[in-house]
């Protein structure tokens, strides 16, 4: 059975609206896994921008955290996130994640997921900031096997219907008496060159990263930013949005892609050396490689400094050529494509953007500010992650929340008439249709502006700011939308079917709020550092900055799950 939509083999009438119980942006683990739970209730449509296999969960090489090891237990588990969250995590939302995601990775295990055993458990290996061993995977290719098991069951479920090379432009909302909260319907997007409306009663995002904001980053070209302008634009609360987390070891070679080298080959040994030979994170951690991430990527940026080389080696070499084969298979093969034999050969690497660990402000039951919207995945913020996050959370994130988007949004959507959705074919409930902007950039130019917007974030909002980085960059963005007649702190609804230029406006919105809440945040913490406020301040800091597109940056006090 195929469930996928030909949009090309339906007649106008048919593309111009579409009609579901449930839609879900986004085909990484929590999009999938939150079709496969609303559709045991409801129909659920399913649009991904590309392909539905490809996301960030494809590329997640190191596994999934979860406390299944006999010496483990979900407490452990709790407070290895709450601290490498420094501070910041709900730890309501966090015993949440990690206890139901006991189930989630068992579920998964039942359907068939081909993770590696040792005797009667799963092979738990050991990664950064962890005190227990508790990472299940599959060689280096966690993320391409959980992947392929639920688009298998997704594609066998008679309920869900999936309509591929889809862009979502903009959420259809309107306003609503109830709680005085904006309302969504679905969403707006572009298919085969054209706008077409995909009305909704309860509507998902699970749109996932924003790492192509940055000129090195481990995630693939998708992961442009586009889910988080969605919300911005649609007036989502954003919460979280300074904390961009760096993975430490990116491949930096010559004619070789932004690859991820896994943060496993540190678990199991890996140590970092510079051009000198030297190993070094001995002396910025008391956990040398295993400190937390934001640790790494620092030391080995001042390393990269004090040498003046524009990298650092991780090195593997002590263990065995079968041992590294086997567990590495996929950084095997892409290195050994670029010339190197990391069995033999030291691995050329540095930090690269990886992970947000803001975004979308949700409840544990992934609901937003907006009526019948919810989210989930790196998109979605429930605070799990604090200013942190702890390594390979990420996968359980998406499950476990994934399960709770699926589940509520189906709950919701039952609530519903069948109705039709009483608004106009209007991207947002601020914007009509002519008060949106139309631009007409060729693509080269596109590229161009996409290419500075990334240039300014890397030199001044990376793993390191200040106040005078942090102005020079919101400059820069403004001086980019006034070329482009688009205002970054002010989103607006870009009439177009282009998705090269919607991909654009949507990382100048995106890149804006990054660097607008990084410039609030006077002290370092996690994932943010300030060389100018190097120093944490649980004083004033141990808060949370929200912005929406309406107003001015909100401090709020930390506090446990309670709806937004």
């Amino acid at each position: 059975m195929n469930n996928e939509t030909d949009f090309s083999e339906l007649n106008s009438d048919q593309r111009s609206d579409w009609l579901t119980d449930v839609l879900i942006i986004g085909s990484g683990a929590a999009g999938l896994r939150a079709a496969l739970a609303a559709s045991e209730s409801a129909d659920v449509t399913l649009i991904t921008k590309t392909t539905l296999k490809e996301s960030n969960t494809l590329y997640a090489q190191g596994g999934i955290a979860v406390a299944m090891n006999v010496d483990d237990t979900v407490a452990l588990h709790v407070e290895d996130t709450c601290s490498a969250g420094c501070g910041l995590c709900d730890v309501s939302a966090v015993e949440t994640m990690v206890s139901e995601g006991i189930p989630r990775v068992t579920e998964l295990l039942e359907w068939g997921a081909n993770f590696d055993w040792e005797g009667a458990l799963p092979r738990f290996t050991q990664e950064a900031a962890h005190s227990r061993k508790r990472i299940v995977h599959k060689g280096d290719a966690t993320g391409r096997e959980t992947t392929d098991v639920l688009i298998q069951r997704v594609l066998n479920t008679e309920r869900i219907r999936v309509i591929s090379d889809a862009f979502a432009v903009d959420l259809l909302t309107d306003e609503t008496s109830v709680d005085d909260k904006n309302a969504c319907y679905g969403v707006s997007a572009i298919v085969d060159g054209k706008i077409i409306h995909i009305y909704a009663k309860a509507t998902i995002l699970a749109t996932g990263g924003l790492g192509r904001l940055y000129p090195c980053t481990s995630n693939p070209e998708v992961a442009t930013g586009d889910g988080f302008a969605t919300a911005l634009r649609a007036g989502c609360e954003m919460i979280d949005m300074e904390f961009v987390q760096f993975h430490p070891t990116t491949l930096f070679l010559d004619g070789a892609p932004n690859f991820l080298i896994s943060e496993a080959v540190r678990g199991e040994g890996g140590k970092l050396v510079n051009i000198r030979g030297e190993q070094f994170m001995d002396k910025y951690h008391e956990k040398g490689e295993l400190a937390p991430r934001d640790v790494v990527s620092r030391a080995i940026q001042n390393e990269m400094l004090l040498t003046g080389f524009p990298c650092v080696y991780l090195d593997i070499t002590h263990k065995s050529s079968d041992f590294i084969h086997d567990r590495f298979p996929t950084i095997t093969a892409t290195t050994k494509h670029y010339g190197l034999d990391i069995s033999i050969d030291l691995i050329p690497v540095r930090p690269g953007a990886h992970f947000m660990m803001g975004g979308i402000r949700t409840n544990s039951d992934t609901e937003t500010n907006i009526l019948g919207l919810f989210a989930c995945g790196e998109v979605a913020c429930t605070g799990v992650h604090g200013a942190n996050r702890l390594a390979s959370n990420s996968l359980l994130e998406c499950l476990v929340f994934g399960v709770r988007a699926g589940n509520n949004a189906a709950a919701f959507a039952a609530t519903q008439t069948s109705q039709s959705p009483p608004i106009t074919h209007q991207s947002n409930s601020k914007t009509t249709d002519s008060e949106a902007t139309n631009i007409t950039l060729d693509k080269d130019t596109l590229l161009a502006i996409k290419d500075a917007i990334c240039d300014t974030l890397w030199e001044n909002v990376a793993i390191e700011r200040d106040c005078e980085g942090l102005e020079i960059t919101l400059a820069d963005l403004e001086a980019i939308g006034d070329e482009i007649g688009i205002c970054p702190s002010s989103p607006t609804t870009v009439q177009t079917t282009c998705v090269e230029l919607c991909e654009t406006v949507n990382m100048l919105h995106v890149a804006w709020i990054i660097t607008k809440a990084a410039l609030v945040r006077t002290e370092s913490r996690g994932a943010h550092y300030r060389a100018d406020f190097p120093e944490k301040d649980d004083t004033v800091w141990q808060r949370r900055i929200i912005i929406t597109k309406d107003h001015e940056p909100e401090i709020v006090e930390l506090t446990c799950s309670t709806n937004p």
